[in-house]
């Protein structure tokens, strides 16, 4: 089940004495922050209304409604920031990396359950897909069209067919 809420930054400290708080932003750009009008806290149960925002450098610097000094600002400190999915206009086949993780990973072939997905990471060229097995065993799949076949995220299954050689503990 996709999550409603989605983790898009967080406030890492003050700016100024009017309010502004500075978050590190958690999404490919910074620049895909400044096109929402709110943002939420505690994982969707309470929201934000943005009064203004901008870039500055890697981070984003936002003005929230109500919050109008540097003490008001400082309660903010540490929060995470959550987006609501229905805030963002997707076409069809486009997906949050969120929406990977805890997905199942199944060899198209053969059915073999290769773990969940933990983690994703950008390598530059395609993103890479860390997975663990009940038994522990830890995985590297890279994200490339040859590899990873379908992606079904309303029932949470990857199915890949891995090239050879990819997994060392293969037969």
């Amino acid at each position: 089940m996709r999550k409603q809420f989605l983790e898009c930054g967080k406030i890492v400290t003050t700016q100024g004495i009017k309010g502004e708080v500075r978050v590190q932003p958690w999404c490919d750009s910074p620049d895909f922050l400044l096109g929402f009008d709110t943002l939420y806290l505690d994982g969707g149960r309470s929201s934000l209304e943005i009064e203004r925002s901008r870039v500055q450098k890697n981070v984003v610097v936002f003005k929230f409604k109500g919050t109008e000094t540097v003490e008001e600002a400082v309660t903010l400190r540490g929060k995470v920031l959550y987006l609501d999915r229905a805030d963002v206009p997707m076409k069809e086949g486009e997906y949050f990396v969120q929406d990977l993780i805890g997905c199942t990973v199944l060899d198209a072939d053969t059915g073999r359950d290769y773990g969940k997905i933990y983690d994703v990471r950008p390598t530059g060229a395609n993103d890479v897909y860390y997975l663990k097995d009940a038994a522990g065993v830890e995985r590297l799949v890279p994200a490339i069209p040859d590899v990873v076949l379908s992606r079904d995220l309303d029932v949470g299954i990857v199915t890949i067919r891995p090239l050879e050689g990819l997994f060392d503990d293969e037969d």
